[in-house]
């Protein structure tokens, strides 16, 4: 460890330099220290507490990153920040977070106004002045629009505040952006489980300024006390913003989202009653086992079989949450007798859990109110994850529900909004507390679940995708990626938007004679089929060739993403795209072409290919096969012509080997 003047410290200085070669940086933040963070302690500002201060710095090297850990105490008084960079050196991505804590014996003074980010960006005074355009997303919130991108011009002066509501990451917009500038850009993700905040504003026509973080921060620290910020993630690019996606998406796959027991993720495919049996609340051993044999005696191989809320004992309704045993009326050996026999047929299970919500009359509200979050307009109970002893039990609980029952895949699930009750728990001197630790417990409970069962998949829910930030799916994967699955324009448009910036997640629904709607519906990894298994006169030639051609394509969904055309929720439209593996040499391009669409043909010009190889392209409909060279495909491209309206045209592409 090395002890050193932030003026001289030359470690630091990586990071401030680092951002200058991406980006032409002018001011990383507002701060004279060039720190890109900010807070208030005590009524002063960072940038005055933080100068000519000693810094004790520790490097550590680990395979393709580095970790750099500041610590910098502040000027009297008690409080330790530790700014913990982890900088990638195979990606031009740099990630932070800023922890507090106070090592003294008494309170320490109020910490307010915390920006995990505040950071400019832009050009140089001699450099033409650019133009600042921000790319953001609608969050989750169960709309035809879910995922939904923007563009948004900053000029000077202007600004754009966005943020999530409710407490819940993805509820309203998502915490991830795209800024683009002088043919650069930077990417901004903020990871936490939480209710963030960010500002995007354009201080003078060559700056634009990055503020983010927590909503709400202004508290006091008890002694010995610690807490965290949210996580900060920028990527740097030049030229193309559609390849700096895909370098973000490859960074994801790599470096973020998990593992299924040490292997990369696949594609997957889960079956499920719950539309028949409403969730569970209806269902028994019996029906649970009929359905994967009739899944099985169709040739419909899925990999999972999925049951959701309502396994437990029911007082009034599926909602009754807060007890954790199983029915044994419905089920009287358990779950077990289902996951065993499914595992007999070589299918994996998956279990829904909804800890947080708490229903009234149930094992936790009756036995252990002290650990419950109350709210003054809200029936149900917070089990609050920032108490120890709360989750402590959870983990416990779920770990022997798990281990009891045989399950494979943990799926949680989180259908109310927290922020009331954070807040409304909150002292005045201690406000955003309530929620920095309950967000902490959510985190610490997902990891020890997986420590405890080393590679188990968790499917990361909650009313849909609201909870789908980075750090988040750090530790999930979103199977159900939102709750509005009733169109095929949704499900088109949801796919086309998500891709930008989550690289795995997946979907539910069926068809029973629509071949445009069930190939909307199956454009993602993970896909989760809802027929009902006991009417023996549905068309299962049509279920099996749309799950074939699932289990044909979806492979691509983890490749490379490019948009080819505007997104679009008009009837009268084309939707279309391309995903690209180039370590298969293949890939696919999907067109959506909309029932009251005037246009016959399109063309499109295909990406990432290389341009001095050949190219076989077949239409898996017609089988009808073209040879073109990626200068081709990329220069001249193909021409998309339906015969019928609404149609959902695939073509398939892969390197010819000379």
């Amino acid at each position: 460890m090395v002890t050193t003047n932030l003026s001289e410290q030359k470690d630091f200085e990586l990071l401030t330099a680092w951002l200058s070669d991406y980006l032409g940086v002018i001011d990383c933040g507002t701060t004279g220290t060039k720190l890109p963070f900010s807070f208030v302690y005590n009524g002063k500002k960072s940038d005055s507490l933080l100068q000519n201060i000693l810094v004790d710095v520790k490097v550590t090297d680990c395979e393709n990153k580095k970790r750099i850990t500041f610590s910098f105490p502040i000027p009297d008084s008690t409080i330790l920040l530790t700014c913990v960079l982890v900088k990638y050196t195979d990606y031009p991505i740099v990630e932070w977070t800023l922890y507090f804590k106070n090592t003294g014996t008494t309170d320490s003074a109020l910490i307010s106004d915390i920006m995990p980010i505040n950071a400019g960006f832009g050009v140089r005074e001699t450099d033409p002045v650019p133009e600042f355009v921000l790319h953001h997303h609608t969050g989750s919130p169960c709309s035809q629009d879910d995922y939904r991108p923007h563009r948004t011009l900053l000029t000077n002066r202007q600004s754009k505040r966005i943020t999530t509501c409710g407490g819940r990451s993805v509820n309203s917009d998502s915490p991830y952006f795209n800024i683009e500038y002088a043919n650069r850009g930077v990417i901004f993700a903020l990871g936490w489980a939480g209710q963030w905040a960010t500002n995007f504003f354009a201080t003078n026509p060559r700056n634009l300024n990055i503020t983010g973080g927590q909503e709400l921060t202004n508290f006091k620290l008890l002694p010995g006390e610690e807490v965290r910020t949210p996580m900060v993630v920028l990527q740097f690019w030049n030229d193309d913003r559609i390849r700096a996606h895909n370098v973000w998406r490859r960074w994801m796959l790599e470096h973020n989202m998990p593992k299924d027991h040490g292997n990369p993720l696949k594609s997957m495919t889960e079956g499920y009653s719950g539309r028949q049996f409403e969730e569970m609340d209806k269902a028994d051993t019996a029906s649970q086992i009929y359905f994967i044999d009739r899944y099985l005696e169709e040739g419909i191989d899925i990999d999972y079989w999925w049951m959701d809320a309502g396994w437990y004992p029911i007082k009034k309704d599926w909602h009754d949450t807060g007890t954790w045993e199983v029915d044994k009326t419905r089920f009287p050996n358990g779950l077990r007798e289902i996951t065993d026999y499914a595992h007999s047929k070589k299918l994996k299970s998956i279990v829904w859990f909804e800890p947080e919500r708490v229903a009234p009359d149930t094992w936790l509200s009756n036995i252990h109110p002290e650990w419950l979050l109350s709210s003054t307009d809200g029936k149900w109970k917070l089990l609050n994850l920032g108490n120890t002893d709360a989750r402590e039990w959870w983990i416990n609980q779920a770990d022997k529900v798990i281990n009891e029952q045989g399950i494979d895949l943990y799926r949680t699930d989180f259908n109310m909004e927290p922020l009331k009750y954070w807040r409304e728990n909150d002292a005045p001197d201690r406000q955003g507390i309530t929620e920095i630790k309950y967000v902490e417990g959510l985190y610490s409970y997902l990891d020890e679940l997986q420590h405890r069962h080393p590679g188990m998949l968790i499917d990361i829910c909650a009313s849909g995708g609201r909870r789908n930030d980075v750090e988040t799916l750090r530790r999930g994967v979103p199977l159900w990626r939102t709750d509005y699955i009733t169109k095929p324009q949704a499900h088109q448009q949801c796919t086309y938007s998500i891709s930008f910036w989550i690289p795995y997640h997946g979907t539910g629904g069926f068809a029973k004679d629509s071949d445009y709607l069930m190939r909307s519906i199956i454009s993602c990894p993970s896909m989760n089929y809802i027929y009902d298994m006991r009417d023996k006169t549905l068309n299962y030639n049509d279920i099996r060739k749309w799950h074939a051609l699932h289990k044909r394509i979806a492979k691509y969904y983890l490749g490379d993403y490019y948009p080819l055309t505007q997104y679009t929720n008009d009837n009268d439209s084309w939707l279309a795209w391309q995903f690209d593996r180039p370590d298969l040499g293949e890939g696919v391009v999907q067109s959506f072409i909309r029932e009251n669409t005037p246009v016959n043909a399109m063309k499109f010009s295909l990406r990432g290919l290389t341009p001095n190889l050949k190219y076989e392209i077949v239409n898996i409909d017609t089988n009808e096969t073209l040879n073109m060279t990626g200068e081709e495909l990329t220069h001249y491209g193909i021409t998309l012509a339906p015969t019928v309206k609404p149609s959902a045209m695939i073509f398939i592409y892969k390197i010819v080997k000379s």
